[in-house]
């Protein structure tokens, strides 16, 4: 019997995606559906399973945390790749690592919801209308704005094609910018200060690494207009937290439209709760009924493949 971890189930419905009845006399799967404190309590859970499968970037699979569950042969994450899996160690230990396939668009999706959420004032709105009252605010239109992307990638090229659709003009900014894939979307690159200054929604879509950690900090939210819209759907760091609030709270921009932070889940007293200029979501950017059919799914397929000695979708 094969011992199977399923981490950060938040919602806990992996059983509703795979049927563990059909697979009761080969594996025993064990569903964990918070986050550990930290890395000592997540150790003393899992040091007796063989299996782990691992959702996004939500619990550190590290290299003190591998050496720990003796019996770990198999780590099967969600999408191709995983930044918080210390894969080096897990090839040493001989332990294989597999990825899964991810559609991106539904990233592409959360970005507009905040955006058109920010824009007219839903949140409020909808607080309103479920008080009894009638018409409190005053929105903006998106046709003729400036939507500024740091990151034209997959994520991003959609995001500048819906947001062509409505009328708005497009620039893009980042270290590797292609310049083919901008000229054939209609989007206008630009230096990253530009882009700030100019924008009226400033949208991120790269993903988090060493050059992008704090890319957006005091300095830049002074460059940006006091209009500004700022949307995060990638990696909290690449944001200063610290800077963020307080931007939010000296009104040097209008508001922020958030699906990641620093920390997750966001802490029940986090002050980005409580500012009445933030749209929050609780990292559900990728959270549908289909990727979640094909993460699980894929994560038990690919575990088959490694009993098999024919591992599928290899990260490691």
């Amino acid at each position: 019997m094969i011992k199977v971890a399923v981490l950060d189930d938040y919602q806990n419905i992996f059983r509703e995606f795979i049927d563990t009845e059909k697979y009761k006399n080969k594996y025993e799967f064990i569903i964990f559906n918070k986050p550990f404190a930290n890395e000592s309590e997540a150790s003393a859970a899992l040091e007796e399973f063989d299996a782990l499968f691992v959702m996004r970037e939500r619990t550190p699979i590290t290299k003190s945390l591998i050496g720990s569950i003796k019996n770990l042969k198999y780590i099967m994450t969600s999408g191709m790749r995983n930044k918080s899996i210390d894969l080096e160690e897990a090839k040493k230990k001989k332990i294989f690592v597999c990825g899964t396939d991810i559609n991106s668009n539904p990233a592409a999706e959360i970005t507009w919801a905040l955006i058109l959420g920010l824009m007219r004032n839903m949140k409020q709105e909808i607080d309103n209308m479920f008080q009894g009252y009638w018409q409190n605010t005053i929105g903006f239109e998106l046709k003729g704005k400036i939507l500024g992307l740091i990151g034209l990638g997959k994520i991003g090229s959609q995001v500048a094609t819906i947001g062509k659709a409505f009328g708005m003009q497009v620039v893009a900014w980042s270290e590797n910018l292609s310049l083919s894939n901008a000229n054939k979307l209609g989007v206008l690159p630009m230096s990253k200060e530009e882009l700030l200054k100019q924008s009226d929604i400033v949208s991120l879509h790269v993903a988090l690494g060493e050059r992008y950690k704090n890319l957006i900090t005091d300095k830049e939210f002074k460059m940006m207009k006091k209009t500004c819209f700022l949307i995060n759907t990638s990696r909290g760091p690449i944001v200063n937290e610290k800077n963020l609030i307080r931007a939010l709270e000296d009104d040097d921009i209008a508001g922020a439209g958030l699906d990641v932070y620093d920390v997750e889940p966001l802490p029940q007293d986090h002050k980005l709760r409580f500012l009445p200029n933030t749209l929050l979501m609780p990292h559900i950017g990728f959270v549908t009924e289909e990727n979640y059919s094909i993460f699980f799914g894929q994560m038990l397929e690919n575990l088959e493949s490694c009993l098999e000695g024919k591992p599928k979708r290899l990260l490691n």
